[in-house]
């Protein structure tokens, strides 16, 4: 054997060994003798990397791929010393080429979940980390299981875990993976249960244990959350997947200050993650610091030029206008975009705004119906389901509902209706008053609706709304003290609250139920106005009937049929407000509301705009600023767009 081969050997079991500084050293005398040998190369970036000197491997794995481009290993490792740097998104990208090349490989599949962990991309984490189970070895009903929830087929992947859980009842992949999928679906209770259950079989299982920590925040055990996530970081000190989680759970809680103090921290270690920055902005954003949030996008974009979600995050402030510049990078972007993907219809709607603001109609809406048609492809909403449900409540929820009590606080009111339908302007305005404060948009009602409902598949018959005549005086009283001790998290000493989640409209039977003494404000909008800005608006989470102009004129006229119902059976307990009235004439329907609300007048409602709050929607910006009358008319540019809406508004007889 040659001196190199010699060496070479010895380089590969001082590796295999875990002596990387020793490989390092044996890796540069061999190159001294065989400076082109490739093997000896992609050894010595190896070495060099996992013993620490990442700066140094970097050059040595980039010549390899230079002249050996489908070398898997190469890419790997240059991922690993990118990410070691704090060039976090660089270090993804290698990493996802070496998957690519091998999709075998099962270790980078696991450092590509910590890799989107750190940048706080919780659905690519996950999707990384069930590619790392591999499926080789894999059972076969758990590997179909997987297939499923890549297809987003969530129903039958559940049912899958369960029977094969059933055989193995202790396989904690198995377990965890069940939860992920509660928490997709918003069963938050069951997910804690199931990852308690995981965390009791494996107590260091590090992607269950920031499952749990998601999951309790999701319901609202803010406190008990972020215990989990502090615990991870003092176990885990370097590991900044931890701290990013722990920042997005205080923001989540409301808790602005502290969230941003936590994403600080972490961008002194990748400065330049877009994915970070781009958080970073949305808790500025929603604490009040709406040019501080711009500024932060803005390097998200620097950083990263295809970030969809930071141009979209910009577009959304409302009060943000792209330049030309800008525009004319959006559109190269845009067209470079194959993949339909987040990206692609974050930046859609990012595109249709800035055009819109410029004046380019026809493009503008040409960007919103592709972003909607992307989003509309993943979506599982049905109008019959929503029919449904709308013909169900009207069924068995009567005036009496009311003949029973239940708890007897008068502290909640609730705006409710469609989205983007001027609820933040009257949150806002309510909140000005010196008795009430605003919370957030809370699940709290929907949460306690799905669980009376008794069934955990679409396809079972629900209990609900027909269960709640037959609650007894205490089981009413106890919900409602249930969904007041939720609340509570978001308040402080005021008497009276607001709960602005818009989906409640459907419920209103069931807060009456609960609560009977709360104040109901229906926030309502021309048809065409209401549905477009819809239309035009991406959210983060649910809402799914917005992404199609049809889906959405049957939308509306479910709810405003199950609106005249609940103004029959609770004639004086729901009041609407109609959006264009509150822009006509402030005055007499800021008085109007706060009548209902059984609440003095006070000057400062009127001035509403100088209240400095935390507000966490997409009018954010826009409810710091005087009455906003630019988007009554918005509509109207695109009038030759919306037939399809229009057609089923006509025919359902909604004027």
């Amino acid at each position: 054997m040659s001196l190199v081969e010699n060496l070479f050997e010895q380089t590969k079991t001082a590796l295999r060994d875990s002596k990387p500084s020793e490989a390092a050293e044996l890796a540069a005398k061999a190159l001294i003798l065989s400076p082109d040998d490739m093997r000896l190369v992609l050894l010595r970036g190896v070495a060099l990397r996992r013993s620490g000197n990442s700066l140094e491997a970097e050059s040595y794995l980039r010549r390899i791929i230079s002249e050996q481009s489908s070398v898997p290993l190469a890419h790997h490792e240059l991922g690993l010393a990118l990410s070691a740097m704090g060039r976090l998104a660089e270090g993804i990208a290698s990493v996802d080429a070496a998957v690519a090349l091998d999709p075998n490989l099962l270790g980078a599949w696991r450092d590509l979940y910590q890799l989107h962990a750190a940048q706080g991309d919780d659905a690519a984490a996950a999707d990384a980390y069930r590619r790392s189970l591999g499926r080789k070895d894999l059972d076969p009903l758990l590997s179909r299981a997987l297939d499923y929830i890549e297809k987003g087929r969530l129903g039958l992947a559940e049912g899958i875990c369960r029977e094969y859980l059933k055989r193995r009842p202790h396989d904690v992949d198995a377990i965890r993976l069940l939860a992920e999928i509660a928490i997709t679906l918003g069963v938050l209770d069951e997910a804690i249960v199931l990852l308690e259950r995981c965390l009791a079989l494996a107590p260091n299982f590090t992607i269950a244990q920031a499952n749990y920590a998601t999951a309790l925040a999701r319901s609202q055990k803010f406190d008990e959350a972020l215990q989990k996530t502090q615990a991870l970081q003092e176990e885990q000190p370097t590991n900044l997947s931890h701290k990013v989680q722990h920042a997005a759970i205080l923001a989540m809680a409301g808790r602005f200050e502290g969230a941003h103090l936590k994403f600080e921290e972490v961008l002194e270690h990748i400065p330049d993650n877009a994915k970070v920055l781009t958080s970073y902005g949305h808790a500025l954003r929603y604490g009040g610091r709406g040019e501080d949030a711009a500024i932060a996008y803005q390097k998200a974009i620097k950083a990263e030029p295809s970030a969809g979600e930071a141009y979209w995050s910009l577009a959304n402030l409302k009060t943000f206008r792209f330049d030309n510049t800008q525009i004319t990078s959006m559109r190269r972007e845009y067209a470079a975009m194959e993949k339909l993907g987040p990206d692609r219809y974050h930046l859609a709607f990012a595109l249709g705004k800035a055009l819109e603001d410029s004046g380019e109609f026809e493009h503008s809406f040409a960007a919103y119906a592709d972003g909607n048609a992307i989003k509309h492809k993943f979506s599982s909403y049905t109008v019959a389901r929503t029919g449904s449900e709308v013909d169900n409540m009207i069924a068995h929820c009567s005036s009496d509902l009311l003949d029973a009590g239940g708890h007897p606080s008068e502290a909640p009111i609730f705006i409710l209706g469609l989205p983007r339908a001027g609820s933040t302007l009257l949150e806002q305005i309510l909140a000005s008053h010196s008795r009430v404060e605003a919370t957030a948009e809370l699940p709290i009602i929907s949460q306690i609706a799905g669980e009376l409902s008794g069934t955990r598949k679409r396809s079972e018959k629900t209990q609900y709304p027909q269960c709640l005549v037959d609650l007894s005086l205490e089981e009413r009283h106890a919900l409602g003290q249930r969904y007041l001790d939720g609340a509570g998290k978001y308040r402080t000493d005021k008497e009276r609250f607001i709960d602005k989640m818009p989906n409640n409209w459907m419920h209103i039977g069931l807060i009456k139920t609960i609560l009977p003494n709360a104040t109901i404000i229906d926030a309502r909008r021309h048809p065409m106005a209401a549905c477009f800005a819809n239309f035009k608006q991406l959210f983060a989470r649910g809402q799914e009937f917005t992404y199609g102009l049809e889906d959405l004129g049957h939308y509306y006229a479910d709810y405003l049929r199950l609106m005249d119902h609940w103004h029959a059976v609770f004639s004086a307990g729901v009041m609407t407000v109609h959006y264009e009235t509150v822009v006509d004439d402030l005055d007499t329907q800021v008085r109007a509301m706060l009548d209902h609300c059984c609440l003095d007048f006070e000057e400062q409602c009127l001035r509403y705009y100088e209240k400095d709050r935390a507000v966490r929607t997409a009018s954010s910006e826009q409810v710091r600023q005087p009455i906003y009358r630019d988007a009554l008319s918005v509509w109207q540019k695109y009038e030759h767009h919306l037939g399809p809406l229009k057609a089923v508004l006509d025919k359902e007889g909604v004027a």
